[in-house]
């Protein structure tokens, strides 16, 4: 009963948290593109000088019996809308809900959906050129999902070539993805806690951050197989756990969480300002 008790008393929580954050982005100036009418998107593009748009690709697949599998787009649509707010001149395209996952396709982990390579690079190079219709003169892939970064670099650069006569630019935005998974896996080293990748420290508590008990069973988090130092062999007589986890999410907290945040954003808003700044020369 305690236990039934504490697990609704985050849940309310979770859910006051989400709305207090819905009210204050309703406060400011709307990105969503799906949550605008479009004489609101033209306006924002033709008289507000939102000139660029974000497309971020998420991803549905397990991520240990702790979190809920649509991590990845649930996590990309307040990150993508922090990232446009921060650029300042752009909106964010809906989330992109499916990746390359194939990885993760198992029924003893059930869920995981898996888009092949040329189907998500298709996909994508479909989303650039209904963008390039809509106006939009900066076009930003990205991809909140491991699988599918080098397809996104294929296709902007492509669809770059194609388009960038027409005075439109597309680009592939990595730093969202590799740089931050570096700089936070570097934080976590420093500070003495157990290396992660997959369903891990950083993951989890982005999770626990934006979505709370709504998103993360803290009941459930175990840990995972070990991520071992580069170039150290696994040791055969240790047993793999096989659960999903990559690293042990239970040190995992909303404070880490933020961090990884505000690294991902500064990430992508430094990197996409370059990118434009360059091909604006």
């Amino acid at each position: 009963m305690k236990r039934t008790i504490m697990t609704l008393a985050g849940a309310v929580v979770s859910v006051l948290t989400l709305s207090a954050l819905a009210m204050a982005q309703e406060k400011e100036a709307q990105v969503e593109i799906e949550l605008m009418t479009y004489p609101e998107i033209y306006a924002a593009i033709h008289e507000q000088g939102k000139t660029t748009v974000l497309v971020i690709n998420g991803g549905i697949e397990q991520r240990g019996p702790h979190a809920v599998l649509g991590g990845h787009s649930l996590t990309a649509k307040p990150q993508g809308i922090d990232i446009a707010r921060k650029l300042g001149n752009a909106l964010l395209a809906p989330i992109m809900p499916f990746s390359i996952a194939g990885g993760h396709l198992n029924p003893k982990t059930p869920g995981s959906v898996n888009i092949p390579g040329p189907v998500f690079a298709a996909v994508n190079e479909a989303m650039v050129d209904s963008m390039v219709v809509n106006g939009f003169k900066n076009i930003v892939l990205m991809g909140e999902h491991g699988g599918g970064q080098k397809e996104l670099a294929e296709v902007a650069n492509k669809t770059n070539a194609k388009y960038s006569p027409q005075g439109v630019h597309v680009f592939f935005c990595s730093d969202f993805y590799a740089k931050s998974q570096n700089e936070i896996g570097q934080w976590v080293i420093a500070n003495h806690l157990p290396p992660s990748t997959h369903g891990g420290i950083p993951d989890t508590s982005l999770m626990m951050y934006l979505g709370g008990d709504a998103w993360v069973r803290k009941d459930k988090m175990v840990a995972g197989d070990p991520v071992l130092p580069p170039g150290t062999p696994r040791d055969p007589k240790t047993p793999l756990v096989n659960n999903g986890i990559r690293g042990d999410p239970r040190p995992s907290t909303p404070e880490i969480g933020k961090r990884y945040f505000d690294i991902r954003t500064k990430n992508a808003v430094a990197q996409i300002q370059a990118m434009i700044n360059a091909a604006s020369k």
